[in-house]
């Protein structure tokens, strides 16, 4: 358990690239809100393995929104049948169904497009934050966590010595 904490510090600590993390957390995030069960989760989980990303990042995100999911599928089901009756689009679907292995993708599924839609929408506005949350982590609340009371009374604790000297080396 302390290994993912110590990763997780390194990668907010890390010289990687803001956007490389918050990209991660909002793909990872897509791919969680999907159902599984679909040509289109796996075509999209391949093309963002070949994406410049922190993998690591992008498969938790994946599992946390896989959690969320249970929760936000009456929305995504509500939002998908909107999307899927829209008249003007119905010729639209209709030809897109008659693309061989185009139906494998479930395309027309209420809860797979309702969560690709939700995962869309919710994309811009989590990138923005993430970014915005990780500057903030680096400049103002790292340093302070850091310099705590409190966690320099954990880091007497002897186990805790250890992952505290692997998490600074990196900041």
């Amino acid at each position: 358990m302390f290994g993912y904490i110590v990763k997780l510090i390194q990668l907010l600590n890390a010289n990687s690239k803001p956007s490389q993390i918050a990209n991660s957390v909002c793909i990872g995030m897509l791919l969680g809100f999907m159902p599984k069960n679909n040509a289109l989760w796996y075509i999209l989980m391949f093309f963002f393995a070949f994406v410049r990303i922190n993998k690591g990042c992008y498969l938790i995100f994946i599992l946390i929104g896989s959690a969320l999911t249970p929760l936000l599928d009456p929305l995504f089901d509500d939002l998908g049948y909107a999307i899927l009756t829209i008249p003007s689009l119905a010729g639209f679907y209709g030809w897109l169904l008659d693309i061989p292995f185009v139906a494998f993708t479930s395309f027309n599924n209420s809860i797979v497009m309702g969560s690709m839609v939700f995962g869309l929408l919710l994309y811009a506005p989590l990138f923005a934050g993430i970014i915005y949350g990780i500057k903030a982590w680096r400049k103002y609340i790292s340093p302070k966590f850091i310099d705590s009371k409190i966690l320099k009374t954990i880091y007497r604790i002897p186990g805790i010595a250890k992952l505290h000297e692997q998490v600074t080396k990196y900041i």
